[in-house]
């Protein structure tokens, strides 16, 4: 743990929010190699988004933590690193995949298991077919979404209408970005692990991590460095500050594996260099202590961030995603890559091959989720910093 604190501490140092960080002359240099990521970056603040957060870690030896922009449209406080966002659907790998993989490392969660070994109120026909796997691939045959919040008036009546939402297509057969599913998958890991998932993830992740500014349902306490979302005009009609941006997350009391994550880029900083420590079984290069806890099996984890072809063509792994065409990880990621994206203008992405890791945390959504510059920030952040990668010919 204290390996990781001290790197967290040193991203901090190399923070810049409005000018060079002071570094020694040899790493200045190393780090000036993002200075167009950089630039660039600034140039979308009040136009892609009111404020951000960039992570850039490659092997140790590169990390840069940097804040643009301000809080929002109306805050003009300047972002900081330890500003917090709402991760939105990176709750589902941060959260939700994770807490899986802890669960199948522990033999308690069976991928090719039917769902309703899980959760039997799981009912409707074809739903006997649907399998762990198919929840974590999209495959299930469940819609993508509909409006829970409107359709129930509480937590439980919103589950026993996922549970008995008809499949729209038979399960394998089709891919379906599904929140609906992802709430399936919610309940499922939640039987196995005894205890709500936010309960399960702070004691077996994010407490382990050191991941301190990292929980569901963030405590007043914490809305001064919260980033606000969206001017709700559909449900709760009124800026959403410190809570749950995504509607059926808000239904749900605020804790879901689909959405309802909040979050900084050191916390997330902490969680990449783990994940990748996890997927090659060793610390990475220039460690000198062993990784922490929790510990899982390379075998798993390599599974899950490993293509699934499930349907057959699917870019989706376990959880996660892989690259494709027109993907948020740009053109320029290598075959191993992985990563997922938040509606509310987040990202994380991971090259492996190179210990590579970016992730990219925005308030796009406020003051309205018309705004849909983001999903080319991505992909030109994602280049960018590959560009900065390759020695020049």
């Amino acid at each position: 743990m204290r390996r990781f604190a001290a790197l967290t501490a040193a991203a901090l140092a190399l923070s810049c929010a409005h000018s060079r960080p002071a570094v020694s002359p040899g790493l200045q240099r190393s780090l000036g190699r993002f200075d167009p990521v950089l630039t660039y970056l600034r140039s979308q603040v009040d136009s892609a988004f009111p404020g951000a957060v960039l992570v850039i870690g490659m092997t140790n030896q590169a990390i840069v933590v940097y804040p643009v922009g301000h809080y929002g449209a109306d805050d003009p406080r300047a972002v900081t690193p330890e500003t917090i966002y709402d991760l939105a659907s990176l709750t589902k790998v941060i959260g939700l995949t994770t807490a899986a993989m802890i669960l199948v490392d522990s033999g308690k969660l069976d991928l090719d298991a039917p769902v309703q070994r899980y959760v039997p109120a799981f009912q409707g026909p074809g739903k006997e077919r649907v399998t762990i796997r198919h929840l974590l691939t999209h495959s299930s045959g469940m819609p993508a979404w509909r409006p829970l919040y409107a359709e129930t008036a509480t937590r439980e009546q919103a589950l026993a209408l996922v549970d008995t939402t008809p499949l729209l297509r038979q399960p394998g057969d089709t891919f379906v970005y599904s929140d609906l599913g992802a709430i399936v998958l919610t309940q499922a890991v939640e039987a196995v692990a005894g205890q709500r998932l936010n309960d399960f993830l702070e004691a077996r992740l994010f407490g382990p991590l050191g991941m301190t500014s990292t929980r569901f349902l963030p405590p007043e306490s914490w809305r001064d460095h919260i980033a606000p979302t969206e001017n709700d005009t559909a449900f709760r009609h009124r800026l959403l500050h410190g809570e749950v941006h995504d509607e059926n997350a808000g239904r749900l009391g605020g804790v879901s594996g689909h959405a309802g994550l909040f979050s900084t880029g050191p916390d997330l900083l902490r969680f990449a260099i783990w994940l990748l420590e996890r997927r090659q079984g060793a610390p990475l290069p220039g460690s000198q202590r062993a990784f922490p806890e929790p510990k899982l099996s390379a075998e798993v984890v390599r599974a899950f961030l490993t293509r699934q072809n499930i349907p057959p063509g699917s870019s989706r792994a376990l959880g996660w995603d892989t690259p494709s065409e027109n993907s948020s990880a740009g053109t320029k990621m290598g075959p191993n890559a992985f990563g997922h994206t938040g509606f509310t203008g987040t990202s994380i992405w991971f090259d492996p091959d190179k210990n590579l890791f970016i992730i990219l945390l925005t308030n796009r959504v406020n003051p309205t989720r018309a705004n849909t510059k983001i999903l080319q920030v991505r992909r030109r952040v994602a280049d960018l910093v590959n560009d900065a990668l390759t020695p020049p010919p």
